[in-house]
């Protein structure tokens, strides 16, 4: 499995020949918007910094066949899917984000035997029904940045209490708080991370890790 970061919340799961994106920027939003194939689009909030479905969908140019003609499946709340062997569960929550109260969808997702956990655009504390129904986390993705998201150290604690293997901070740098990672670093007692521009990783590298963060470089 590679994971790569894209800013904003745009997260991008690679294994195998399948691709999942989580909360793509669409062209709408003031901030940059990629472009890329994807399996399986995955958001958890309807605004334009996360909601960028056309800019996450498989291209299938004209005339082609085979694999680039299959339309990318886009999930964009709550509820449980199978999507060619990938299990998804989407979890209602809370944001505040853009200054308004929004229903943020929490998605768990189980892949290659690994379960992944974003928690999107969280503002707030989960419930204890929503944590519950969030099978044990091995890799973990949280927004850090305040404003609308988790602030700091609502953000460690959040992540604390789900016990992950690893942990990836989302929603820093051109949103949110500025200095928002650097203390969500301080806060976990992480300040010596060194940022990676991606994340390589099998079930096997998870034995023994508990809470360990790992920072991504904006791609």
């Amino acid at each position: 499995m590679i994971i790569t970061y894209g800013g904003v919340e745009q997260v991008r799961v690679q294994f195998g020949d399948t691709t999942i994106a989580f909360n793509p920027v669409s062209k709408d939003s003031k901030h940059k918007a990629g472009s890329f194939g994807s399996d399986i689009v995955l958001v958890s909030l309807s605004h334009p910094d996360m909601n960028g479905v056309e800019q996450a969908s498989r291209a299938r140019p004209n005339g082609s066949s085979g694999r680039n003609d299959k339309q990318s499946f886009s999930v964009t709340g709550p509820g449980e899917y199978e999507i060619d062997g990938v299990f998804i569960k989407g979890i209602a929550s809370k944001s505040q984000y853009a200054g308004e109260e929004r229903i943020n969808t929490v998605y768990s997702v189980n892949l290659e035997n690994m379960n992944l956990c974003f928690l999107g655009a969280l503002s707030e504390n989960l419930s204890s029904e929503a944590i519950s129904a969030i099978d044990g986390v091995d890799i973990l993705f949280v927004p850090v940045g305040g404003e609308g998201v988790l602030d700091a150290a609502s953000a460690n604690k959040v992540a604390v209490s789900l016990e992950p293997g690893i942990i990836i901070p989302i929603h820093y740098g051109s949103v949110g708080e500025k200095d928002a990672l650097k203390k969500f670093l301080k806060e976990s007692g992480s300040e010596e991370v060194k940022p990676v521009d991606k994340l390589t990783i099998k079930k096997k590298d998870l034995e023994g890790k508990e809470g360990e963060i790992v920072v991504l470089e904006a791609q």
